[in-house]
């Protein structure tokens, strides 16, 4: 890995500004990619924009910034809201306050504007392998707004696939927040829909797959994927709930969309669980529908206060060995199975011992 210390002005990296929208913004005479296409979205607020032109105003260092070499350009790796605010501001786009009057920079006086284009940023140039750089910047990408794993991803792996997966996946109001947002955890312009969606795919082994895929010319085989996955759990559970939210939906539809029936009664069936009390990880209904794995459940135990009266009222005697034991021997057991609609209430307990209870479990 090659890394090489640079001081460059303000002045330099606002020359050939240029945001082209959807297809990124450049400047640097036009050999940076500020925000290449593959990039998020602009995420600093108001505040933290002005923060940047003032504490250039009074001479504070900005963070260090990172760009990576590419064969005829550079791409900013780590630094992108602050060098998008900088030259944000240079073109008008908002104002600072300056003795309590809003100014743009085109009403500053050419002092201040000089001494904004004359300040000298701190930026490294980094130049090695993808796997070089992945871990690099790893490493580095500790301060701000600091990258998610799957913009440093998208940045390694820069090229026409990403670019494709991000506009099915990576804007406000994507696609894919139309047709499954509500199934995810995280955000789109933050890379967590697409991250999501290649794991699911490439069953956790989202570097490699995108190393494989970097040059391919679009992204359609992953987002008829992610449709596939949304649509079957939408078949499989017609009513949503927002306990199904952040799911591993691609997991469930790799291991039961061939080889699980859904019977007519689903519906209902998870609307039961959810009001079901002893029912304590609601989260777990929708994979113990499909496996039948109670402990997905974590059902109800009974409490020490009902373990104590049932074991007195029964006087230590388990009823299934007939055999006299310390309370510390025995465990709270339902009369009437949970899964055959039995409550987790003193009424339904029983104590047996401990042997009992295990030749009990297993039949």
């Amino acid at each position: 890995m090659k890394i090489e210390q640079n001081s460059i002005t303000v002045r330099e990296v606002v020359d050939g500004y240029n945001d082209k929208k959807e297809n990124g913004v450049v400047g640097y005479r036009g050999l940076l990619d500020i925000r290449p296409s593959f990039q998020r979205e602009f995420v600093y607020k108001g505040k933290q924009k002005k923060d940047v032109i003032n504490s250039i105003l009074k001479g504070y260092p900005l963070n260090v910034m990172y760009w990576v070499k590419r064969k005829d350009k550079l791409e900013v790796l780590d630094g992108q809201q602050r060098t998008l605010s900088i030259c944000s501001f240079i073109h008008r786009d908002f104002a600072i306050q300056i003795n309590g009057h809003d100014q743009y920079f085109h009403n500053l006086s050419e002092n201040l504007k000089n001494k904004i284009l004359d300040y000298e940023l701190t930026v490294y140039f980094c130049e090695g392998t993808d796997d070089e750089t992945l871990e690099w910047f790893k490493i580095v990408n500790i301060a701000g707004e600091a990258l998610r794993l799957q913009e440093l991803r998208n940045a390694i792996y820069g090229g026409p696939w990403v670019e494709s997966a991000k506009r099915y996946f990576s804007r406000p109001n994507s696609p894919a927040e139309g047709v499954g947002g509500k199934f995810l955890n995280g955000s789109a312009i933050r890379q967590d829909l697409l991250e999501t969606a290649i794991y699911w795919y490439s069953e956790g082994d989202i570097t490699g797959f995108m190393a494989k895929h970097q040059y391919k010319p679009d992204a359609t085989k992953l987002w008829d994927y992610f449709n596939a996955v949304i649509d079957w759990v939408k078949f499989v559970f017609p009513n949503y709930h927002k306990t199904m939210k952040g799911l591993n939906w691609g997991a469930l539809y790799k291991e039961f969309r061939c080889n699980y029936k859904v019977p007519k009664n689903n519906a209902k069936e998870v609307l039961r669980l959810l009001k079901d009390e002893d029912v304590t990880n609601k989260r777990g209904i929708y994979e113990f529908i499909l496996s039948g794995k109670e402990h997905l459940l974590n059902i109800r135990n009974f409490s020490d206060s009902d373990k104590e009266t049932r074991y007195a009222s029964q006087k230590g005697i388990c009823p299934w060995c007939k055999q006299k034991f310390s309370i510390k021997q025995m465990d709270g057991d339902h009369v009437k199975p949970w899964s055959q609609g039995g409550k987790t209430s003193l009424k339904n307990l029983q104590m047996l011992c401990k042997p009992c209870n295990r030749t009990k479990g297993v039949k």
